[in-house]
């Protein structure tokens, strides 16, 4: 069935996105009685349609989200490597990705983050319905020097004195946040590594150079793994 996320609520009717309503009636061509599934609030609901409105038929059972709250820190990329990363760590239950511009990425900084904000959050948020998501994850656009996180800060590394993710994970009493920092094709710069270092535990993958697209999915995975119920 399909699932859209609520821009508001109006007594019993749920008010979506213009973008939602000509997807529900030209894509799915959906008509009046046909029923959806509408989150908002992190609450989903079984709704119908009728003339062109969104009415509420009941409240569904949620379910808990088994994962701590995990921000991904990735470098900006070229447009395919950021959509594939942003659709699948979203469909792997990532709360919230800050992108920053990196001193050896080979996308440089621009003036407009807004735009890419605008066509990111497309994607974050059809990913979440797409994977029956309760809430879509936060993105954002900062520099290196303004993370000022809360949490277990882990920067991922090719340092081979670095723990292993896996240990780090195991010496975490209580799972609150993680975040996590990932490099950029060419790797973080001294002056980059030398700032992260001072607030973030250094940890490695492994013996194999991963792509840089491939490490926040890599990451998520073992994430999942060690914390997931």
């Amino acid at each position: 069935m399909q699932r859209y996320f609520a821009k508001e609520k109006n007594n019993d009717e749920f008010i979506l996105n213009n973008d939602d309503m000509r997807h529900i009636k030209l894509v799915m061509r959906m008509k009046d009685n046909d029923e959806i599934i509408v989150v908002q609030d992190k609450k989903p609901y079984l709704c119908y349609l009728l003339e062109n409105k969104v009415i509420i038929k009941e409240k569904l059972e949620s379910y808990a989200n088994d994962l701590p709250y995990v921000c991904l820190i990735i470098p900006i990329l070229k447009e395919n490597k950021m959509d594939y990363i942003l659709q699948k760590s979203t469909e792997m239950g990532v709360s919230e990705i800050i992108t920053y511009y990196a001193e050896r990425s080979v996308i440089k900084e621009t003036n407009n983050n807004q735009k890419k904000l605008d066509r990111w959050m497309r994607i974050i948020k059809e990913a979440s319905e797409q994977c029956h998501r309760l809430d879509i994850p936060k993105i954002s656009i900062k520099n290196l020097n303004e993370l000022a996180l809360e949490g277990k800060n882990i920067i991922c590394t090719t340092n081979e004195k670095s723990q292993y993710l896996k240990k780090i994970l195991k010496s975490i009493d209580i799972y609150d946040r993680i975040n996590i920092v990932i490099g950029p094709e060419g790797g973080f710069s001294e002056k980059e590594e030398e700032l992260l270092l001072k607030s973030f535990v250094p940890t490695t993958l492994g013996q194999r150079i991963l792509r840089v697209e491939t490490v926040p999915l890599f990451v998520m995975s073992v994430i999942n793994y060690e914390i997931m119920e």
